[in-house]
């Protein structure tokens, strides 16, 4: 999305030092909600296996938003039985601010999350985040419909599930093929200026949050993934499909009127430096052609339909006028909007009365090409008058598209800074520092990542859901309260 001024862009992925010491490079989190008997197979499992296989330290989170079982009294026995499990504890139910929430207060830079009832294999947990640790990419998804996931589930379960998808597909553009699949990994760097702007809390948080990436340019790596369907599954279908399409109208019409500022976490073009320091490099050609196609033959059926109406009622010469002049403005109108993104009133007089110009310069062509017919022939068929026309819209055409991107709409971003290198982190370093999330902060620049020393990480209990809530609002006072007489485990040795 493009508009008048843009703030900055996040800076350029980089590949995480290796390490096994300090601030775990992986934090998995599990959304739980009365899960007492699949609790802790599953972290037994998932910990067994992130022990076998993978080369990084590591952290399991459970979330725990609001059971009302003994779900918190695993929650606690395994947090204190394992160092490498801590365990969440809010008030108030859904996954995506269950998910919001843990994903503030962590320090790991790489964040991602999975289903207690771990339908997913989980040998593609490393393939799932090895993209977000190389820097290759900013998300990774799990996928259930990709041609070499192997599935297994119900008739009803696989309609849903591929329908939602056609559904996203068809009003937002989407182009991940599976939204609601939860296995899924985000950088945290990416997630703070994110997830600012993701409003659901409950089961449309994932989609929201991989729409907005992928409109923001946003790199989302998709993991083919094996997939056994879960027939105790606690998710209420019906509820959810309909709090689903809520979401899916909301975000639309958010993507409709700009309100959403997601130049904010746009990209680099490249991750090379030497991409950084060309200059004057046209952005969006491609797309900027395409949209203008698409605007100008509309235009042109437009006017030609404009044409033919005024034609019945005078003569060629004031039909042409009045057919360009009304079709000009709404194409000034839609190229502002669609092809260019400029998005709000500002500049949009100045940008019609440019629009003007750029019309006169087409009239003058559109009106010679019949004045010249005429003078060859007194009395023209009516569609050589059109071949006529069509010809010399064809020709002002291209001339209005060049007039449009130098001089009506053209990119007043200011060319992105070279990156340079900053000075190796401290162990003091603020970098991956436990923090809330803040509106549009300072994004940290990933050239060296030092693990920052282990803080207690303890049990923790958020008042009636507010911690998302305020988290989502930028608020920068969210302070947990513990509720365990400790706040170590001897056990722990980071």
């Amino acid at each position: 999305m493009r508009t008048d001024s843009s703030p900055g862009t996040l800076p350029a992925r980089e590949h995480l030092p290796a390490t096994d010491a300090g601030t775990p490079v992986l934090d998995v989190v599990i959304p739980v909600y009365n899960e007492e008997k699949d609790l802790q197979p599953c972290v037994l499992r998932l910990h067994d296996h992130l022990k076998r296989t993978f080369p990084y330290a590591f952290r399991i989170t459970i979330a725990d938003n609001a059971s009302t079982d003994t779900t918190p009294l695993v929650s606690a026995r395994l947090e204190a039985e394992i160092p490498e499990v801590r365990a969440f504890r809010l008030d108030q139910k859904g996954r995506g601010r269950a998910l919001r929430t843990v994903w503030a207060a962590s320090d790991a830079p790489i964040l991602a999350y999975m289903d207690v009832d771990l339908s997913t294999d989980l040998n593609a947990l490393l393939p799932l985040v090895a993209p977000l640790i190389s820097g290759h990419s900013d998300l990774a998804i799990g996928s259930r419909l990709s041609r070499s996931s192997r599935v297994v589930r119900g008739p009803k379960r696989e309609f849903i599930s591929r329908a939602y998808n056609l559904i996203l597909r068809g009003s937002l553009q989407a182009r991940f093929s599976d939204a609601q699949c939860g296995f899924k990994a985000i950088r945290r760097d990416v997630a703070q200026v994110l997830l600012p702007l993701v409003e659901d809390t409950g089961w449309f948080f994932d989609t929201e949050m991989l729409v907005l990436a992928e409109r923001a340019g946003l790199r989302i790596h998709e993991v083919p993934v094996d997939w056994v369907d879960d027939p105790d599954s606690t998710v209420h279908i019906v509820k959810t499909a309909t709090e689903d399409l809520k979401g899916v109208w909301r975000v639309g019409k958010a993507l409709a009127s700009g309100s959403l500022p997601l130049d904010r976490i746009t990209r680099p073009f490249g991750d090379d430096p030497r991409d950084r320091e060309i200059q004057d490099v046209p952005k969006g050609l491609a797309r900027q052609l395409v949209g203008f196609c698409v605007v100008g033959g509309l235009s042109t059926l437009f006017y030609l339909l404009l044409y033919t109406v005024f034609r019945q009622f005078g003569g060629s010469q004031t039909a042409n006028a009045l057919a360009l002049l009304v079709s000009a403005v709404a194409n000034t109108a839609a190229n502002r909007r669609l092809t260019f993104g400029v998005r709000g009133r500002g500049g949009a007089v100045r940008h019609q009365a440019q629009g003007l110009v750029v019309f006169g310069i087409g009239l003058a062509l559109t009106s010679g090409s019949l004045a010249a017919l005429n003078a060859a022939t007194s009395d023209p068929a009516h569609s050589t008058e059109l071949a006529v026309l069509i010809a010399a819209n064809l020709a002002a055409t291209v001339l209005r598209f060049l007039l449009f991107r130098a001089w009506v709409f053209p990119d007043r971003r200011e060319p992105t800074a070279v990156a340079t290198p900053t000075p190796h982190p401290t162990p003091s370093s603020p970098a991956y520092s436990t923090q809330p999330l803040q509106q549009y902060p300072p994004l940290p620049q990933r050239h060296q990542y030092t693990p920052a020393p282990q803080t207690p990480y303890d049990t923790t209990h958020f008042r009636a859901g507010e911690a998302a809530d305020r988290t989502a609002q930028g608020d920068a006072t969210l302070h947990p309260q513990p509720v365990r007489p400790t706040d170590t485990d001897p056990r722990d040795s980071r």
